[in-house]
């Protein structure tokens, strides 16, 4: 508990005094946000906006979570390692599309294809990486069978898990990317969604088989250390939600929100609880789901839309509710999902 506490604090503190040095330095960088022609009108005071800011709550999650270990002494553990190598991964491929956006001045950076290819390779290394490095007790990161609120007995085998990993992780970080529209709605619920895992982290890891190997236990490789982790991305996410607040004095760009997907899904994955990732990040789910309904209809109905505009928070600017309205109002959804997600979870234990 004490290892939690302190990846959370340290990436907290990092985060908020490095968010400030950082919206500095892109400042005087010019490495601003391109708002797009097609957005709301309102959006378009935010052109110029410092941008790329994910690379700061990555960076604070990584030395939260190493410094916490670093403190305690205890050992870094393969789980861990492998989802931040999928945040690391991801957050790559967003930080070359805000590159090229600011670089070349226009909204179109790295081609949709190059970026959904490079998505599925991320994942699918982190799928199978993931099968390998079994412990003394034959386990690996990630498992072969299908997890929901736990892992069931439906057995999926190498090769389903790991097109079942592409789609969950290119799911989660394009979610996320598409949540990212306002300030600090696609961070604040990032928040509450990491500190339900470091909740779920704990309870596994106090119900572990390798502790009490009865009825009901769970045969999880490194709950503990993935809390830890998740502890460090919620610590890192609240700093930036600080200078990420209505209104923005930076952007996590896709750098930061694909990389926020990726840790989403990697844990949710690790953790053994890949449905359970609906209901946690029941807004991205939401939001995503309006998109696609939005292009459907659009494209049957011959050009009509069931929305003013998709992503579904733009909708509602455009019917007259004020961005800040939008963005409580969401972050309110987020948070029953996540309690809904883990009152699943909990009820799993209480009835089994």
């Amino acid at each position: 508990m004490r290892q939690i506490l302190i990846a959370g604090a340290f990436a907290l503190i990092f985060s908020i005094f490095g968010t400030r040095v950082l919206i500095g330095a892109l400042a005087r960088k010019g490495y601003g946000q391109i708002i797009r022609e097609d957005g709301p009108s309102s959006h378009h005071i935010k052109h110029g906006t410092p941008t790329m800011g994910g690379i700061i709550f990555i960076l604070s999650a990584i030395l939260g979570y190493l410094f916490a270990h670093l403190v305690t002494g205890n050992a870094l553990t393969v789980s861990a390692l492998l989802v931040i190598g999928l945040v690391v991964a991801l957050g790559f491929i967003g930080f070359l599309d805000d590159w090229l956006k600011v670089t070349r001045q226009n909204s179109r950076g790295l081609p949709g294809r190059y970026k959904l290819l490079g998505q599925a390779i991320a994942a699918g290394v982190f799928g199978y990486l993931g099968l390998q490095f079994a412990d003394k007790d034959s386990l690996t990161p990630i498992s072969e069978y299908l997890s929901g609120v736990r892992e069931t007995t439906i057995y999926l085998g190498p090769a389903l898990v790991i097109i079942f990993i592409i789609i969950m992780v290119m799911s989660a970080s394009n979610g996320v990317n598409l949540t990212d529209g306002l300030d600090g709605l696609a961070t604040g619920a990032s928040i509450m969604t990491f500190l339900a895992f470091v909740l779920i982290g704990v309870w596994e890891f106090g119900q572990s088989c390798a502790l009490n190997a009865t009825a009901g236990c769970y045969a999880v490789r490194d709950p503990l250390d993935l809390a830890v982790l998740a502890a460090a991305f919620a610590g890192g996410c609240t700093g930036f939600l600080w200078w990420n607040t209505p209104p923005a004095k930076i952007f996590m760009g896709d750098t930061g929100s694909l990389a926020l997907g990726g840790a989403i899904a990697g844990l949710a994955a690790t953790l053994r609880v890949e449905l359970l990732l609906i209901p946690l990040g029941g807004l991205f789910v939401i939001i995503t789901m309006s998109v696609l309904i939005q292009t459907a209809y659009f494209k049957m109905s011959g050009g009509k839309r069931v929305f003013k505009m998709a992503p579904l928070h733009h909708h509602f600017e455009l019917i007259g509710w004020a961005q800040i309205t939008v963005v409580i109002r969401f972050w309110i959804i987020a948070g029953l999902c996540v309690a809904i997600g883990l009152g699943l979870f909990y009820a799993q234990w209480v009835v089994k």
